[in-house]
C-alpha cells in the first residue's frame, strides 16, 4: 500500500473555512451569553456525570467554546498529529498531499455544521491530555430548531461531552488503543489516490444504487474492515454510554430532558436533502452507533449494574467486539 501523504494544514484549514457556511445571526451580546452559558454548564456537568457514571477522572482537560471555523482548525491540527507518524516525507507526494488536504477541508466543512460538541483525546499538548470542544453556533441553531429550553439543552449537550471526557480520563490507555487501530487502517489507505475521487463521483451520480456504501467503504479493503469493526465497536460503546448517562441525570437536573430527548432523536432519524451526503460520509453509520451502543449499555446495566458495566473500561481485552455490541449477553458471558 502507498504511504499516506502529509496533510498541508494551511490548505486544509483554508479549504474548510472557505466552504463552511456561517451560523445563526446573533448580536454580540447574545453571542457572549451563549458562550458564557456553555462554559458554565460544562463546569456544572462534571459533578453530575461523575455521580451517574461511577467513573472518576481528573479535571485536567481544556474546555473550549468555539465557532465552526475554529472547530475545523482544531480538527485539522488533531488529524495532522494523528497522521504525522504515517505520512510520507518524500516531495514526490506533494500532489497527493494537496488532494488529501483539500478532501479533509471539504469533509470538515460539512461536519462543522452538524457537530454540537466533541471530546478530542488526540490533542494532548504540554501535559494536557485532551480538549473538550463545544460548537456554540450549532448548539444555538439546534435549540432554536427544536424549540427547547436553551439552558436545559446546553447542559444536556455538556453532559454528553463530559461523559466522553470522563471515559478517556478514567481509561488512560484508551486514546493509545484507538490510535493504534486507526494507524493500522490509515497506513493502508492511499487518501491521495485520484481514483478515490473518481469512485466517489460515481457514487454521487443520479441513478447510483441506494445500497452503495459510505466513503469509508470506498477507502478500505476487506482486511481493513476488520480493524474498522473494532473501531466501530469502541465508538458505539462510547457514544451509547454517553447517550444513556446524559439521560440518567434526570429531570431534577434537566427539567425538560424527556422533551429534549424525544425531539432530538426525531431530528437525528429524519431524512432530508443531504441524505446521500450523510450516507457517503458515514454519518448515518454514526447515528446507528448511538442506537446500538445505547442498547448494549442499557442491557448490561440492567443485568450487572453500573459498577459491573464499568469493567468495560478496565483494558482493551474488556472492550466489546462489534458482535458483542449487538449481542450483549456474549460480552457478559466472556467477561464474567
Amino acid at each position: 500500500m502507498s504511504p499516506l501523504p502529509r496533510i498541508d494544514q494551511r490548505l486544509a484549514v483554508g479549504t474548510g473555512r472557505r466552504l463552511v457556511p456561517g451560523g445563526p445571526q446573533v448580536s454580540p451580546a447574545e453571542a457572549r451569553q451563549v458562550v458564557d452559558s456553555l462554559y458554565r454548564h460544562a463546569a456544572r456537568a462534571a459533578g453530575h456525570v461523575r455521580e451517574v457514571t461511577g467513573l472518576d477522572a481528573p479535571q485536567d482537560s481544556q474546555v473550549l467554546v468555539v465557532d465552526r471555523r475554529r472547530w475545523i482548525e482544531a480538527n485539522v491540527q488533531s488529524f495532522s498529529t494523528l497522521l504525522a507518524g504515517l505520512a510520507e516525507p518524500s516531495p514526490g507526494r506533494r500532489s497527493g498531499s494537496s488532494s488529501a488536504s483539500v478532501q479533509m477541508g471539504a469533509l470538515l466543512s460539512y461536519l462543522a455544521t452538524r457537530v454540537l460538541g466533541q471530546y478530542d483525546p488526540f490533542a494532548a499538548q504540554q501535559g494536557v491530555p485532551g480538549r473538550l470542544l463545544l460548537v456554540a453556533p450549532n448548539v444555538l441553531a439546534v435549540e432554536r430548531q427544536l424549540g427547547v429550553d436553551p439552558e436545559d439543552f446546553r447542559l444536556w449537550v455538556c453532559l454528553h461531552e463530559e461523559t466522553h471526557r470522563v471515559q478517556f480520563g478514567h481509561a488512560r490507555w484508551l486514546p493509545d488503543h484507538l490510535r493504534l487501530l486507526l494507524a493500522d487502517v490509515l497506513a493502508q489507505a492511499d487518501l491521495g489516490d485520484p481514483e478515490v475521487l473518481g469512485r466517489l463521483v460515481r457514487r454521487l451520480r443520479p441513478g447510483a444504487r441506494r445500497g452503495d456504501g459510505s466513503l469509508v467503504d470506498l477507502l478500505t479493503t476487506a482486511e481493513q474492515r476488520e480493524r474498522i469493526d473494532a473501531i466501530t465497536a469502541v465508538m458505539s460503546l462510547l457514544e451509547g454510554h454517553a447517550d444513556v448517562m446524559m439521560d440518567r441525570v434526570g429531570p431534577d437536573v434537566v427539567p425538560s430532558v424527556r422533551t429534549i430527548r424525544h425531539r432530538f432523536t426525531r431530528r437525528r432519524e429524519r431524512g432530508g436533502p443531504d441524505r446521500v451526503v450523510r450516507r457517503l460520509l458515514g454519518v448515518e453509520a454514526k447515528l446507528a452507533q448511538y442506537r446500538d451502543g445505547a442498547r448494549f449499555v442499557r442491557h448490561v446495566v440492567r443485568r450487572v449494574g453500573v459498577d459491573g458495566f464499568n469493567t468495560v473500561f478496565t483494558s482493551p481485552q474488556t472492550l466489546p467486539t462489534l458482535e458483542e455490541i449487538h449481542q450483549p449477553r456474549r460480552w457478559l458471558d466472556r467477561t464474567r
